[in-house]
Formats: C-alpha cells, sequence, structure tokens
C-alpha cells in the first residue's frame, strides 16, 4: 500500500445474481465495475473455499483450505463455453435476491456441474492437464470429496481404518474404482480456477485490487487435515483432537468463541514435524497469492500464542494461552517466497508481544471505529489517536453490527452517540446519516487503507449482517440486490474518496482486459 487508498468489503456469494448467489461471473465483472464507478482501488472479500452445511456454509470453516467453491462457479461461463445448455438457464429456481438459500442453490449448481462435466472434453483443452499436474493438493482433495459420497457424508475420521489412516494399497485402490468421480471434481476445480483467472485478469486490468482473507485454523473434517495430520495435535488412535481453538470472552461473546478447529502441533520439537508444517504452509501462501494481491491473516495473534482449548469443554472459557511459532514462522516463509502483502487482523485480546510481531514484520493493523467509543480519551480506534498510517481503517467488519444497525442498537447510548456526532462535525438528530459520517471519519484519518462494508455503504440495517459470532445458525445469507448499486451511491463515495486523497490510480493502457461477460 504505497498510496492513500480505499476500497470495499463485499463477499462474492453477497452479490447481485440471477442464480441464488453471486458467483465469479457477470455479478463479480460488473461489481469491480462499480468499485471503479466508486473510485475504490481494493476489493475485499470473506474466503473461497468449498463450504458445507454442517457449519452453516462459513467460509471459516472449509472443506479445503485450496479448492474453490463450486457454488462461485458462472452458470453464464459453462454456457458460453458451450458446457451446459441454455434450457438448464431457462429453468433455474426464482431465489430471493436478498439472501441465499445454500441447500437449493447448491442443488442447481451441482445439476449444472454435472452436465458440463459431461459435456467436457480435456483432449481439446491442454490447459486441464497442466492444472492437475500442477496442483498437488488437488487429488487428495478429489479423493476427499469422492470418500465423503461414498461414506454417507460422515467425517474422514469416522472412515474405516485404513482410509483414514491413508493406507496406499487402499487409497490405490479406491482411486482407480472411483476414477469418474474423482475426474468430476478435478474438472470442477480446473473450471473455479479457469474462472478466477479470467475475472482476476479483468479486475488487474481495471487496477483494482483483489485482497483474501487467510483463516488461520482449517476445518476438522478437511481434506488438509485428513491429508496431514501429523501437523496437527490429534491423538494417533482416535484421530481427535485433544484440545481445539478458540478465543476467550471479549467484545463479541461473553463466554468466549470455541471455534473447533484442530491446533496445528506447534509445541512438538521433532523437526521433520516442523518442516512439514512450514513447507504446508508455505504452499497455502503460494496458492493463495496466486489468486489475490493482499492477504488478511485472520487471527493474527495465534502465531504470537493462541488459545487452547480441552476439546470436552462445552464453552471457551477455560483455556490456557500457549506460544505460537513467532517470528521464525515468517523468517522461513519469506526464505521460500519472498515478502508478501500481509495485513495483520489484530483485533480482540491483543498484548504487546503480538503488537510487537506485528510491528517487526511490518504487517499493517486493523483500526475498527465501531469499538472507538468506549468513552475512553485514549481509545486507539479513535481516528485522531492514530499513530501510524500503516493500518486499515473500517467502519466495521463482517462480524460486526451494520454501522446503521450498531448506532441504533442497545450497545450505545445517547452520551457515545452525540460524541460520535461531533467527531464527524455533526449534532445527534441532524439529517446526515450515521454511516456517511463514519466513512468520512475513516476516509479523513492517517491510516494508509480504508475499507468499508458494503452493507454500510448502502447505509442498511443489521437485517443485513453477514455474521454474528457465537451464533451457530443464520450467517453468511445476506446478498445484496442490483437495484442498489447505483450511479447514486458511486458518485457519493467517489466524491469522499477523492476529497480525502484516496482516489485509485489511473486504469493500465497496456493490455486488454476483455469484455466482461454477458449475463
Amino acid at each position: 500500500m504505497k498510496n492513500r487508498s480505499s476500497g470495499i468489503l463485499a463477499h462474492i456469494t453477497s452479490l447481485p445474481s440471477p442464480y441464488g448467489i453471486g458467483d465469479i461471473g457477470p455479478s463479480s465483472y460488473g461489481f469491480v465495475d462499480f468499485l471503479v464507478g466508486c473510485d475504490q482501488s481494493y476489493w475485499q472479500f470473506l474466503p473461497t473455499g468449498p463450504t458445507n452445511t454442517l457449519f452453516d456454509n462459513s467460509p471459516y470453516m472449509s472443506t479445503s483450505a485450496f479448492a474453490g467453491s463450486s457454488m462461485l462457479i458462472s452458470p453464464d461461463l459453462l454456457y458460453q463455453q458451450g458446457l451446459i445448455q441454455k434450457s438448464l438457464l431457462d429453468s433455474c429456481p426464482e431465489f430471493s435476491p436478498y439472501w441465499a438459500d445454500f441447500a437449493n442453490i447448491r442443488a442447481y449448481k451441482e445439476k449444472l456441474l454435472q452436465e458440463a462435466y459431461l459435456r467436457f472434453r480435456p483432449e481439446n483443452c491442454p490447459e486441464y492437464a497442466g492444472f492437475v499436474q500442477n496442483n498437488a493438493w488437488l487429488d487428495d482433495y478429489a479423493m476427499f470429496m469422492t470418500f465423503k459420497e461414498l461414506y454417507n457424508n460422515i467425517g474422514w475420521f469416522d472412515w474405516p481404518r485404513a482410509v483414514a489412516t491413508r493406507n496406499a494399497k487402499t487409497l490405490a485402490l479406491l482411486f482407480e474404482q472411483h476414477i469418474d468421480r474423482i475426474h468430476y471434481y478435478r474438472f470442477e476445480q480446473f473450471e473455479f480456477f479457469r474462472q478466477w483467472q479470467l475475472l482476476q485478469n479483468y479486475s488487474a486490468a481495471k487496477n483494482v485490487q483483489f485482497f483474501g482473507d487467510l483463516p488461520i485454523y482449517v476445518s476438522y473434517d478437511s481434506v488438509d487435515v485428513w491429508a496431514h495430520q501429523d501437523i496437527f495435535d490429534l491423538d494417533r488412535q482416535t484421530f481427535r483432537p485433544t484440545h481445539v481453538s478458540g478465543v476467550p470472552p471479549d467484545y463479541f461473546s461473553k463466554t468466549g468463541q470455541k471455534w473447533g478447529n484442530p491446533l496445528y502441533d506447534w509445541q512438538n520439537e521433532d523437526r521433520d514435524i516442523q518442516d512439514q508444517l512450514i513447507n504446508w504452509w508455505a504452499d497455502r501462501l503460494s496458492h493463495l497469492f496466486k489468486m489475490v494481491d493482499m492477504v488478511r491473516i485472520d487471527h493474527f495473534r495465534g502465531f504470537e500464542s493462541y488459545w487452547s482449548i480441552p476439546e470436552k469443554n462445552e464453552t471457551a472459557e477455560e483455556g490456557v494461552w500457549l506460544k505460537g511459532p513467532g517470528r521464525t514462522f515468517f523468517d522461513r516463509i519469506y526464505e521460500k517466497l519472498g515478502p508478501l502483502n500481509i495485513v495483520a487482523e489484530d483485533l480482540g485480546i491483543i498484548t504487546a508481544e503480538v503488537e510487537t510481531l506485528r510491528d517487526e514484520l511490518a504487517f499493517p493493523g486493523m483500526k475498527v471505529l465501531q469499538f472507538a467509543f468506549d468513552g475512553e480519551k485514549d481509545n486507539s480506534f479513535l481516528p485522531h489517536n492514530f499513530t501510524s498510517t500503516n493500518y486499515i481503517v473500517y467502519t466495521g467488519t463482517h462480524d460486526n453490527d451494520t454501522t446503521v444497525g450498531w448506532f441504533l442498537s442497545d450497545r450505545l447510548d445517547d452520551n457515545q452517540r452525540s460524541t460520535i456526532k461531533r467527531l464527524a462535525n455533526r449534532t445527534l438528530g441532524d439529517h446526515h446519516a450515521i454511516h456517511h459520517d463514519l466513512i468520512y471519519l475513516a476516509q479523513s484519518s492517517i491510516a494508509r487503507l480504508s475499507i468499508f462494508p458494503l452493507q454500510d455503504i448502502l447505509g442498511f440495517g443489521n437485517d443485513c449482517k453477514m455474521n454474528s459470532p457465537g451464533v451457530a445458525n443464520g450467517n453468511w445469507r445476506w446478498r445484496c440486490a442490483g437495484e442498489f448499486l447505483t450511479a447514486e451511491v458511486a458518485e457519493r463515495m467517489e466524491n469522499t474518496t477523492r476529497l480525502f486523497g484516496r482516489a485509485r490510480p489511473e486504469a493500465k493502457t497496456s493490455g486488454n482486459p476483455g469484455k466482461p461477460p454477458a449475463s
């Protein structure tokens, strides 16, 4: 981040689309154009891996740290390739433009992809063989998904022991027996990354940077844990984690958050295990940075120290802090990959040691304005208390209330509301909308980059909230109907962005981004 700039946070699933969910086809191309119209330089989105119903389709509980979500594959682009018939597009169920019906969307997308797979001819697609050869994670993922179907969707840790332990002869036999389904999952991932590359090229030519998200932990029932059991803290007989991830009580939850992910075996003194950990992480980061320009590491503090909760506990209240890999981890990663454009999610309970690690690595931290108004004059989230430009300032994140919902909630009293308005040079009860006030405060701050959830750009209430931490169901469903992404909204955002010196650079003149695909 060399220049002052700003961007919008909107997960791909939330974008307008006639197919019930945003995808990496026309809806994403249209959103890139909307960002350009708003004079924004960054598009931040949530993790793009496969989700499942067990965890309410949370993008932070994916079945793979490498694969892409099949639900993000564009039906329009499949049709343009001649892989599906027009009648399949026309037979799309009538979905709500305001929320995602994941179960029915998944059923519809699977029908399309199965048809596309049957029509796909790998011999006519030279890129396909290279994709299979150059992605070492792909066959493990294809086998994992195939075996999930074979064993009625139960967790890998409850599969037959020879499969759970990855007995070589057993896997080779099953691979041969189910080769058609394995080919299907290879094709699915090829199509996702083919479409992603096209979108990435378009966005780069428009000078819109992709700002991705990397959860520090992976799901227990994932191909990553099944294929790399040695690097996780698991009972080698039962395959169960003895301790799991989470955080102690904080702003978001009085009993803490028990996430349930298995912990990395950072405490293991075996050099081979430590090398395996570094190699897996290097592969993961290398893969993600081929997809995006910048990455936020969710729960960055886990690299300095992490909260270890006994798996049997119902809440996260009882646990211990254990030492993470620290600076040594990033030194070894940089030896393999070189410096990376990483943002540290440093919210919650942050110690001086975490801040030191972040600053030694020169990673930008996060400032969330909704945390700024607790009445303390030295609150570090207040814009006039920022001590460095090396921050990303947010009105809120996907885990917060929307700004309008927060301002009207019982989280604040009238004294706090009055203070918020006065800091934006307003008065309580005036006609200025609070989301505009907080955007103004963020844009005027010294932080190098400002990011705004799309809900805050549009002034939506908490019925449009993306996620409520600690709440198991009903999250991740919000969608934005196309009627709200108006020229008036873009013009207002453009004016504020330019006023505070955050205008985007001119689009590149060299290279041809191509035309956006028609919907």
